[in-house]
C-alpha cells in the first residue's frame, strides 16, 4: 500500500481537480491527456510547484501541455456548496492511497482518475465524495457502489 500522507500525490490530485475545473473537463480526460508521463512529471516536481497558487500552476500546465478546454462544468451543475479543490484532492488521494503501492503510484493516478469512480466523485449533487474512505476503496475495488 503506498504511504499515507503523501504531498506529492496530494498535489497531484488536486491540481488535476484544478485543471479540469479551469478546463471544463472531465478529471479522467485530463489525466489521460497529460498521460502517464505528464503526471509523473507533476508528481515528481510537485515539491516545487506547490510554492506557486494552485491556479497559476494550472495555467502553465495548460500552455505547457497544450491542453483544451472542453463542455463539462459540474460547478454550474451544482445545486450545493461545491468542495475546494483541496478537498477533491483529498479524496483522490486517500482513494491512490489505498488501492496503490509504492512502485505504481503514477500508474494507479492515471487509473483511479480514468476509472467508472470519476464520475461519482465529480458529481457534487451526491454525497458520494462524503463517504467514509473505506467505503470508496472498497466501491472502486468492486466495481460498483455498495449497498450501505
Amino acid at each position: 500500500m503506498c504511504k499515507r500522507n503523501n504531498d506529492a500525490l496530494f498535489f497531484t490530485c488536486s491540481l488535476i481537480e484544478q485543471l479540469g475545473r479551469s478546463l471544463h473537463m472531465r478529471r479522467g480526460k485530463v489525466a489521460a491527456e497529460l498521460g502517464e508521463a505528464g503526471i509523473q512529471t507533476l508528481y515528481l516536481n510537485a515539491d516545487i510547484l506547490h510554492c506557486e497558487p494552485i491556479e497559476k500552476v494550472a495555467d502553465d500546465v495548460i500552455t505547457e501541455f497544450s491542453l483544451q478546454g472542453g463542455d463539462f462544468d459540474n460547478l454550474a451543475e451544482a445545486r450545493y456548496t461545491v468542495p475546494d479543490v483541496w478537498t477533491m484532492g483529498k479524496v483522490y488521494a486517500r482513494l491512490i492511497e489505498d488501492v496503490s503501492d509504492e512502485d505504481n503510484i503514477v500508474e494507479t493516478i492515471l487509473q483511479v482518475f480514468t476509472s467508472w469512480i470519476d464520475g461519482l466523485l465529480s458529481d457534487y449533487n451526491s454525497a458520494f465524495y462524503y463517504q467514509p474512505r473505506d467505503y470508496i476503496a472498497e466501491c472502486y475495488r468492486q466495481k460498483t457502489v455498495l449497498d450501505g
